[in-house]
């Protein structure tokens, strides 16, 4: 049965799943012609909204087919307990795995954990501790951690500390539960304490912890050091999980100035097993342009 066909039979959407944890996904067994990526790229909700209109678990049988074997949810600690299960159960009938969701508890957009104040480390811990739960439900392994803006009236020394302080007690959360949170240097503003590779490389050597790691975002690392292979080659020990996004523009593969074949090539020669996130946007509009996605995807992805 055609997949449209097969979605409107059983009536897929957002909430017509049932609302039990133990609901069942057999029915949604992979059986698409479209072969699977060698590399593990991640797609996120809404990347093929057009493709598959009927909502998030529509969406996630619609990256299956296509032969995306991960996914990506930022928002996961936003969604209900219900739907966090929902992915979970779906994901595993599936064969896929999760990739990151943020660890955010309302401080990463603001100068928090660089002051050292007690409020900012609770409310860290807090949701460190939320999202071990989360994590359970769909199978995590990888959580995004931002430690939020610079503190100008402090010296940089003293900010490190502070940060890496609050990650060695968050890493205390994760480690008795095989959880690694991957710290993300941005470019999105200069106000940004974690902004670079080797700063992030340091700081994970100093909270010295198998749940404390970088998180190597190619778009942002192309803004704000460039020089993409030879760092990612020295900081490569600490790396667990690794984004995409072309820039300028950050979108797809093929759309800016990366040389995407070539760097998939180094990580594919390191010996990456992990997941690669596609946190950017489409370059083009509606089902074409999610099509055209999918193919700039199978253009850079390594061949067998």
């Amino acid at each position: 049965m055609k997949r449209r066909g097969f979605i409107k039979k059983i009536g897929l959407g957002g909430t017509v799943l049932g609302v039990s944890g133990a609901t069942s996904f057999s029915s949604f067994a992979r059986n698409s012609a479209e072969p699977t990526f060698n590399m593990d790229f991640a797609p996120h909700f809404g990347m093929f909204k057009n493709s598959a209109p009927g909502g998030i678990f529509d969406e996630l049988r619609f990256m299956a087919d296509q032969g995306f074997r991960s996914l990506e949810d930022n928002g996961l600690l936003k969604r209900s307990v219900e739907d966090q299960t929902k992915i979970g159960n779906m994901l595993s009938e599936l064969g896929m795995r999760m990739g990151v969701f943020v660890v955010d508890g309302g401080d990463n957009w603001k100068i928090s954990l660089t002051t050292g104040k007690q409020e900012f480390i609770d409310t860290f811990l807090a949701t460190c501790r939320q999202s071990v739960e989360a994590a359970k439900r769909v199978n995590a392994k990888w959580m995004t951690v931002v430690p939020g803006f610079f503190d100008r009236s402090l010296p940089i020394g003293i900010q490190t500390g502070h940060v890496i302080e609050a990650l060695r007690r968050g890493a205390e959360i994760f480690e008795p539960h095989g959880l690694v949170m991957v710290l993300e240097p941005l470019s999105d503003t200069p106000e940004l304490f974690l902004r670079h590779a080797d700063q992030s490389h340091m700081i994970c050597k100093a909270v010295a912890s198998p749940s404390c790691k970088i998180l190597y975002d190619i778009y942002h690392m192309q803004r704000n050091e460039g020089n993409l292979i030879a760092t990612m080659d020295k900081t490569w020990d600490e790396i667990a999980y690794i984004q995409i996004g072309d820039n300028p523009g950050r979108k797809e593969p093929g759309t800016g100035e990366i040389n995407f074949e070539n760097v998939f090539k180094f990580i594919h020669e390191k010996g990456f097993k992990g997941v690669m996130g596609m946190e950017h946007g489409n370059a083009g509009p509606g089902i074409e342009g999610e099509k055209a996605l999918i193919a700039a995807y199978r253009n850079v992805d390594i061949k067998n």
